[in-house]
């Protein structure tokens, strides 16, 4: 059945439309948890168990949340002091806690989901996919999942606050509105490998547009919003050279289709050098070395999911589309980036999916722009936006074709959390506290001098006064 799901509202998050979205009506709740999952051991939603996050075990955040379970001995809505709501979409509530004093002083983002409300809307299995989703992630740049649990008829997940916001409000604040090309090729390659990750667990995210990415403290980035989203199965696959000398091909052939690997996620950042060119293969004319592909290939669904400006041709013709649909809002995202605006919106939304479908693709005649680092992006963001999947970069091998394209030339896969961010959030609060205190100084100083002056200037009988 296809269904409509158009997310139009704050999308970083997902909303809902119930008389219980206040703090005030959360927090009257009684504070007994009916099903309490500590993030480390189990989930309540999916009756999954869930392996650790050996990557992220050690993060401070992680040891005030087990410090909370020893203290109460489960992690529940009592654990949390509610401050403030940081926004809504279409599925549930986010509200910026932190624990509850004496526990370490730490904010998290605390994802409220009504679960009766969301029977009525018949959404309840997408709140169920989002927590099944998050529960397996181990990621850089994907949420961490700290606790789950239930109070009442709600479900609330714990996960990682960003204080940076979203890549839109960045956007917005930028000069022209834009970034410039170095910052896009920063946020895009961050992006590419969380997407990387994402379909190589057998997931299709199908909602990337800048208000779903959002900023750390450090200024790296984190995708969020998973309840659009697509779980599949995928088969590792090793793709081979192709062979020099004609006697091994079809040993070589043979064994590139019928490699076995082990089917444990692994992150496959680190880009392969250029030697032996000469036995590359070429696939959408970029060339190849043995490369560990995994992309969901088998994926198909032909629900109608997304956001307006950011929906591929297949999801619109209602003909089934798989993980190719990620590259393609792959392209409009650095398309938005770079020039500010998507390349498909209209004057209504059946304008703009007119668009999706018949007008070719055009890039803004810009002066101030680089030519030569953006003929590189508007040639990737043409292979990305193909109307024909089968002809769109990213659709047969996934990540690996597209992180050899020129555009991220230069791009050190494996260190890119070493990289410094264009902006870094923690470092901007820093200086503007400073900044501030130094205004009050000089404000202090001023108010000193003058009432030094009028002191001078006063009658020798007002002196006392």
């Amino acid at each position: 059945m296809v269904t409509s799901d158009y997310d139009t509202s704050w999308s970083s998050i997902s909303a809902l439309n119930s008389s219980h979205s206040s703090i005030s009506d959360l927090s009257s709740v009684s504070l007994r948890s009916s099903s309490v999952s500590y993030s480390d051991a189990s989930f309540s939603l999916s009756k999954k168990s869930v392996s650790l996050k050996p990557h992220k075990a050690n993060q401070a955040a992680w040891e005030a949340m087990r410090e909370a379970q020893m203290v109460s001995g489960q992690v529940g809505l009592d654990s949390f002091r509610l401050l403030k709501r940081l926004g809504s979409g279409d599925i549930g509530i986010v509200y910026l806690c932190r624990l509850r004093p004496p526990l370490p002083e730490f904010y998290y983002a605390m994802k409220v989901v009504d679960r009766e409300a969301l029977v009525h809307r018949n959404k309840l299995q997408r709140a169920k996919v989002e927590g099944e989703i998050l529960g397996v992630l181990d990621h850089p740049f994907l949420p961490t999942l700290y606790a789950q649990f239930e109070v009442s008829h709600y479900s609330c997940l714990v996960m990682e606050y960003c204080p940076g916001g979203d890549l839109l409000s960045l956007r917005q604040r930028q000069p022209s509105r834009r970034f410039t090309i170095s910052a896009a090729r920063f946020y895009a390659a961050e992006v590419l490998l969380a997407l990387e990750y994402l379909h190589m667990m057998g997931v299709v995210f199908r909602d990337l547009k800048p208000e779903n990415v959002l900023v750390r403290g450090d200024g790296h980035i984190m995708l969020s919003d998973f309840d659009l989203s697509l779980k599949c199965d995928v088969v590792p696959k090793l793709l081979l050279p192709k062979p020099s000398n004609p006697l091994t091909t079809n040993t070589n052939a043979k064994t590139a289709s019928s490699c076995a690997l082990p089917l444990q996620p692994m992150l496959t950042c680190f880009s392969s050098n250029e030697k032996n060119a000469n036995k590359n293969k070429k696939i959408h004319g970029l060339d190849f070395q043995a490369e560990l592909v995994v992309e969901p290939l088998s994926a198909r669904s032909k629900s109608f999911v997304g956001t307006h400006e950011y929906l591929a041709p297949e999801v619109i013709s209602g003909l089934g589309h798989g993980s190719a649909v990620d590259w393609w809002t792959f392209g409009v995202f650095l398309y938005e980036l770079l020039y500010g605006k998507t390349p498909f919106r209209g004057e209504s939304n059946e304008k703009t999916l007119m668009n999706i479908m018949k007008k070719p693709l055009g890039f803004p005649n810009m002066i101030s722009i680089d030519n030569e680092g953006f003929s590189e992006a508007r040639d990737l963001i043409s292979r990305l936006l193909a109307k024909n999947p089968k002809k769109r970069i990213g659709s047969a091998l996934g990540s690996v074709e597209i992180k050899k394209h020129g555009f991220f030339r230069g791009v050190n896969w494996a260190l890119i959390r070493s990289v410094k961010p264009p902006q870094v959030p923690n470092e901007q609060l820093r200086l503007n506290k400073e900044n501030n205190r130094m205004v009050a100084k000089n404000v202090r100083e001023r108010q000193r001098k003058r009432q030094g002056d009028l002191t001078h200037q006063m009658p020798p009988h007002f002196e006392y006064f």
